[in-house]
Parts: C-alpha cells; structure tokens; sequence
C-alpha cells in the first residue's frame, strides 16, 4: 500500500477539491491513461486495486505508472465516542484528485489490451472516470517533442 515514508505533521486539515486540475492533466509517459472527471479523495488501497487488476489483464506486458500519490492523512474518531477529546487517531492515506487528473498511464500493449486493463481499473475506483489516448489529450499539433 502506498503512504508516506515520512511527514512532517501527522494531521492535516481536511481542505477542499474545487476547480479542475492545473497539474498531472497531460499523458507523459505512456500511450493511454485514466483521467478523473470528478473531484474526490482516492484511498491508498483503491489505487492499489487498480494497479493489481491492470497488471492481471496485461500478463506481465508492457508497463503501467501511478500519477497519484496518496500524502494526505484522514484521521477517524472511534465510534461511540463523545464530542471533544482532540482530533482522532490517522486512519487511512489518500490523494486528492482534481478532475482531469492523470491517474494512470500504460504503454507497450495494443490499444485493444490497454483499454481493457484500464476499464478494469476504472471500476476499483470511486469517482467517473474516461480512458484517453496521448493523441486525445495533445488535440491536434503536439509541439512538445
């Protein structure tokens, strides 16, 4: 499962995911990817899902990146608990994604594969998501290589 090695402070505020992802909305290293249509927190043990269910489909083909990381400390009261006492103890990693956030590329499969892999992927996850190509997201010209 993917966390920190180490923060600097154990909790954090809970913060907001308002407006579109600036940043990671651009496919960089593989051919095909996930991007997020909505915002929402994505627990450490989701993307782990996803991982586990592409790298099944593709039988140890190609290659698959993690865009996301989960920094972002949730902590949890105990039920049955009464108001007061301080901020409960951590319970769980997550990485916030903005939509059009990357969150998953692959390459070195065919297209057919890939998009399989990915829609597997795509149900691990909790938010709306829509498979991409690189060509999709470049929309045209592609100045950058």
């Amino acid at each position: 499962m993917l966390m920190p090695k180490r923060v600097k402070h154990r909790k954090q505020f809970r913060g907001r995911m308002t407006g579109k992802a600036l940043r990671g909305n651009k496919i960089t290293n593989g051919d095909f990817g996930i991007v997020a249509m909505e915002p929402a927190w994505i627990k450490s043990n989701q993307i782990e899902a996803a991982r586990i269910a592409m790298t099944r489909y593709i039988k140890r083909g190609g290659k698959v990146w993690i865009k996301i990381f989960p920094d972002k400390p949730v902590t949890k009261t105990p039920a049955e608990t009464r108001m007061g006492k301080g901020k409960g103890a951590l319970e769980y990693w997550v990485a916030v994604v903005k939509p059009g956030r990357v969150m998953f590329e692959i390459s070195g499969v065919s297209e057919e594969v890939a998009r399989e892999a990915l829609r597997l992927a795509t149900h691990k996850l909790p938010v709306k998501c829509k498979i991409v190509s690189r060509a999709d997201l470049e929309g045209g010209a592609g100045s950058e290589e």
